[in-house]
């Protein structure tokens, strides 16, 4: 089963965190990514622009209409996302419990119901 696993941010968040601690920071993150890529449970990890890189995208008679984002009016917004192959939903719970900062900030962990085949 694959699960979605989500860490939120804001701005004053990242700017309140110590610059001398970025580097141990990225390198904690990496070694949770290189672990679970090695047991292959994880698919892929996703870091995200800061929310006013966002746009809405819409159409508009048959054109797109772009709007600045994000889509919801708040000050947290999705930092990054991680997609998981997990057995069961015990192990990505696991997992998620596992990443560097769970222990600071909850990590979000949704079930995808669905997946397109990839030979469509």
């Amino acid at each position: 089963m694959k699960y979605v696993a989500m860490i939120y941010g804001n701005q004053a968040k990242w700017e309140s965190f110590p610059v001398e601690a970025w580097p141990e920071a990225i390198a904690r993150q990496e070694a949770f990514n290189r672990k679970y890529r090695e047991t292959g449970e994880l698919l892929g990890a996703y870091g995200l622009a800061d929310a006013a890189a966002a746009r809405l995208v819409r159409r508009e008679d048959g054109a797109p209409a772009v709007t600045d984002g994000p889509y919801l009016e708040t000050k947290e917004y999705l930092a990054s996302f991680y997609l998981l192959d997990c057995d069961s939903a015990e192990r990505a719970q696991q997992i998620a419990a596992d990443m560097p900062f769970a222990d600071v900030d909850p990590v979000e962990l949704w079930p995808v119901l669905h997946e397109s085949a990839a030979d469509v």
